[in-house]
């Protein structure tokens, strides 16, 4: 019998060796993967967001929140939301990596070389197909994890929000995730891509050079957008604040002014330290945990087991 080992084929070649499905399995438990292990610091960074935040909730720094948060409401009230995001996270990356994998190929992508246009175009469709998706899990996930929120279930936030504000409520950061993630993805997949190809020309599989390349492309990504993100917690957390205007704020521009009104440009920063801190490893944790699926579910690893 004939030995394979993981260089005898070119495993980063997706269109001869893993089918779509594969691709589509292997987003899923990285979504999954990336949002749940990172889930706390994600509740921080929303609650240090928050425009006009009751006293109870102005924390100093990362720290400085979890020890309040632990200290007056418990460790649980950390991972309050955690069930909209596994809900959402697991079809919504599932489409967002089968839809990067085709549109890289399509766009030439996996060809030799370096290839950083076809990367970054392919992070972007991929981005507007999952976020449509995701855009109600993640309006749900933050309402629930603001301080004070008295929804007692992702089931019974859905039911409120929907009551008090319609349907509209859920898809009214839609365009602003869009303006946020789509220059995000962007970077994050050209840098990964190009960290990739320098850190391991063969294009073997290579847990550390997938996990390295993955967690510095989104630190540099999550720094580049903190401001629109700023302006999308506003806009999906709105119908929590007592300030009027910010209950009524309908867009980007209009979130950017309230912001900047509020707290200069120093408002635009907020939060940048755990959403680094979030997405460093949590990006790092969804490029291992999915090329590890990739691999490990192509046609040739699959009959050598």
């Amino acid at each position: 019998m004939t030995t394979q080992t993981v260089e005898d084929f070119e495993y980063e070649a997706l269109p001869e060796n893993a089918s779509l499905s594969a691709s589509l399995l292997a987003g899923a438990f990285a979504g999954i993967a990336e949002h749940a292990v990172m889930y706390p610091v994600d509740s921080i960074k929303t609650r240090m967001q928050i425009l006009h935040p009751t006293p109870q909730a102005v924390y100093s720094g990362v720290i400085n929140a979890v020890s309040k948060i632990t200290t007056t409401e418990g460790a649980k009230t950390l991972w309050r939301g955690v069930n909209s995001v596994i809900l959402g996270a697991g079809p919504a990356h599932a489409l967002y990596f089968g839809t990067y994998e085709y549109a890289k190929h399509a766009f030439g992508g996996n060809e030799s070389g370096h290839h950083p246009i076809a990367a970054a175009a392919a992070g972007a469709c991929a981005t507007v197909a999952s976020d449509a998706l995701m855009n109600p899990f993640d309006v749900i996930k933050q309402r629930m994890q603001v301080h004070g929120s008295v929804y007692k279930s992702v089931y019974d936030c859905a039911i409120k929000v929907n009551k008090a504000e319609g349907f509209r409520a859920f898809y009214i950061s839609y365009p602003t995730t869009l303006t946020m993630t789509i220059p995000f993805q962007s970077i994050q997949f050209a840098m990964y891509e190009y960290l990739r190809k320098v850190l391991n020309p063969s294009g073997a599989y290579d847990p550390i050079t997938h996990i390295t390349a993955g967690g510095i492309a989104g630190a540099i990504a999550a720094a580049a957008t903190t401001p629109l993100d700023v302006a999308k917690t506003l806009l999906q957390t709105r119908g929590e604040s007592t300030d009027m205007r910010v209950r009524n704020c309908s867009g980007l521009i209009e979130a950017f002014k309230l912001i900047y009104q509020g707290q200069g440009f120093a408002g635009f920063a907020k939060g940048l330290q755990p959403r680094v801190l979030s997405h460093m490893p949590s990006t790092a944790i969804c490029w291992g945990v999915y090329e590890y699926g990739k691999w490990i579910l192509t046609p040739e690893n699959l009959n050598l087991h």
